[in-house]
C-alpha cells in the first residue's frame, strides 16, 4: 500500500492493504507528530472498524497518548467532537466504499483536515517505523491509556437539533436510509428531536452490508419507499454520514448540486449568505452556476474534494459550499461536510417555506443533462501534455456554443481520466463524451472507459 494521504486520508482493502500493523504504525507516527496529550478515536459499522480502530488506539496510546474511543460515529460527528473537546481525532472509515474498504483521516483539533506539511511529516514517520524504525521506549505510568466513551455521540445529537429553529414541530414524514453507516445509531433521535416522524430504512447494520445497494450512491432506491409511505421527503446517507441526497414527495432525486441552489438562494433570500457567494467544485452541473449568477451570487470554483472546498470557505469568508455528490458545508455550525445537519436544515427550510420540496428544487435550478465517463488509462498525467486531447476539447466546446461546458481530469487515486460533458439534451452530452473518450483512448493507449 501507498504509504501517502489522500484527500480522505490512508485507504484501502482492510486486512490486506490497510492491515493492523499499518494502523498501529500510523497511531504511534500521528503521537509522535502531532504532539498531542488526548485523541479521539472514532468509526462507521463496517466489520474491520473495530480491529483497525483498536490497533491505532494501541500506537498513540504505546507513544503516551490518552486515547477517547466515542465508538461509531459520522465522521462530522468525530469532527465536531474534536473542535467541541479542541483535541485531535482519527476516524476509521472508508466512506461510501463498499466493506471490504477501509481508511484512517487523520483531524486537527479545530475539527478540519490537517494541514499538508503535518501529513507530510507523519507520513515520513510512518514510513520510518514501518520500515524498522525505534520501537516506543516508554513504559509504566508514562504508558498511555483508552479509555471508551459511547455516550460522547449524544452531544453531537444535541448539536444537530440545536441547528435548527423550528416555531413548531415540522410535522413532516420522512423516509431516512441509513446506508447500514454510522447515521443509523443516530438518525432516530436527530430527527424526533426536530419533530419530525421518521421511518427509517437500511438501518440495521450488521458489519458487511454498509453501503451495499443502499444510501447516497443509491439514492433512486428509495424512491418507491418514499411513495408506499407517502413521506413529504426522503434523506440519503453515506456509511459515515457526511454526505446527503435527498428525494422528494414524488420519490425523484434531488442532489448535491440542487441542494446548494435550494440553500443558497433561500440564505441570500435572507441576507445570511455571507460575501454573497458559494463555493463549488469543478464538477458542479452548469445549472447550478447559472441559477446563482441569475441570482447575483458569485460562484467560487474548486478541485474535486471537500477539503478544497472548505479552504475555499475560509479563504473566502464563506458560510456554504459544497459538492454535486451531497458533501454539503454550513461554515457557521461545522467544519466538514455534514448529512445529518444538511438534513435537517433542509426539513427546517421546507418546513418554513410552506412548499414541496419538488417545487422548491424546480425553482430554484434547472438541472443540465451531464453524461460522466472514466476512462482507464496507464499514465494519466500525461492528458496535460496531450496536445491532440485538448484540441478536440475545444472543437467540442465550441460546437455547444455556450450551450454546455467539457471537464476532463486525470484521477489523483486511480489510473484514470475523468470525462465530463453537460448539454442540453443527453444526446448531446452523450454524443459529445462519447467523442472525447475515443480521443483519449487513442491518445493515452486505454481501451476500455465506464
Amino acid at each position: 500500500m501507498t504509504l501517502r494521504f489522500g484527500t480522505d486520508g490512508l485507504r484501502g482493502v482492510a486486512n490486506r492493504e490497510l492491515t493492523a500493523e499499518l494502523a498501529l504504525a500510523l497511531g504511534r507516527a500521528a503521537a509522535r507528530r502531532m504532539g498531542a496529550g488526548t485523541f479521539l478515536v472514532g468509526r462507521d459499522t463496517r466489520r474491520s472498524g473495530s480491529l483497525l480502530a483498536a490497533s491505532l488506539a494501541a500506537g498513540l496510546a504505546s507513544e503516551g497518548a490518552r486515547v477517547v474511543d466515542v465508538g461509531v460515529v459520522p465522521t462530522p460527528g468525530l469532527a465536531w467532537l474534536a473542535a467541541d473537546r479542541r483535541v485531535p481525532g482519527a476516524m476509521v472509515s472508508a466512506s461510501h466504499n463498499p466493506f471490504h474498504d477501509n481508511g484512517i483521516k487523520l483531524l486537527s483539533s479545530s475539527g478540519t483536515k490537517l494541514a499538508e506539511p503535518l501529513e507530510h511529516d507523519i507520513e515520513e514517520e510512518l514510513r520510518r517505523l514501518v520500515a524498522g524504525g525505534a520501537p516506543p521506549d516508554l513504559d509504566g505510568v508514562a504508558v498511555g491509556e483508552v479509555l471508551l466513551e459511547p455516550d460522547a455521540r449524544d452531544a453531537y445529537v444535541a448539536h444537530l437539533v440545536g441547528a435548527v429553529r423550528l416555531d413548531e414541530p415540522a410535522r413532516l414524514k420522512v423516509v431516512c436510509d441509513c446506508a447500514n453507516g454510522a447515521a443509523a445509531p443516530l438518525a432516530a433521535a436527530v430527527l424526533a428531536g426536530v419533530g419530525v416522524d421518521a421511518v427509517l430504512v437500511a438501518a440495521e447494520p450488521d458489519g458487511v452490508n454498509i453501503n451495499d445497494r443502499c444510501g447516497s450512491t443509491h439514492a433512486e432506491r428509495l424512491g418507491p419507499v418514499v411513495l408506499e409511505h407517502g413521506a413529504d421527503l426522503g434523506l440519503c446517507f453515506d456509511g459515515d454520514a457526511d454526505r446527503l441526497i435527498a428525494l422528494d414527495h414524488l420519490g425523484r432525486v434531488v442532489d448535491g448540486d440542487q441542494l446548494l441552489a435550494l440553500f443558497a438562494l433561500d440564505l441570500h433570500a435572507r441576507g445570511e449568505l455571507r460575501n454573497d457567494a458559494v463555493a463549488v467544485t469543478v464538477m458542479s452541473n452548469l445549472g447550478l452556476r447559472r441559477a446563482l449568477e441569475g441570482a447575483d451570487i458569485a460562484v467560487v470554483e474548486t478541485p474535486v474534494g471537500d477539503r478544497y472546498v472548505v479552504d475555499a470557505m475560509v479563504t473566502h469568508d464563506l458560510v456554504l459550499g459544497g459538492e454535486q455528490s451531497g458533501h454539503l458545508v454550513f461554515r457557521r455550525e461545522a467544519t466538514t461536510g455534514d448529512g445529518l445537519l444538511t438534513g435537517v436544515k433542509l426539513l427546517e427550510l421546507v418546513h418554513r417555506r410552506a412548499r414541496p420540496l419538488a417545487e422548491l428544487a424546480a425553482a430554484a435550478m434547472r438541472r443540465l443533462p451531464q453524461e460522466l465517463a472514466t476512462v482507464r488509462v496507464p499514465e494519466p498525467r500525461r492528458l496535460e501534455g496531450a496536445a491532440g486531447v485538448w484540441a478536440e476539447v475545444d472543437a467540442v466546446q465550441a460546437a455547444l456554443e455556450g450551450r454546455g461546458r467539457v471537464l476532463l481530469r486525470p484521477s489523483g487515486t486511480e489510473p484514470v481520466v475523468r470525462v465530463m460533458v453537460e448539454a442540453e439534451t443527453a444526446e448531446e452530452a452523450r454524443s459529445c463524451t462519447t467523442r472525447l473518450v475515443k480521443v483519449v483512448q487513442a491518445a493515452l493507449g486505454s481501451s476500455s472507459a465506464g
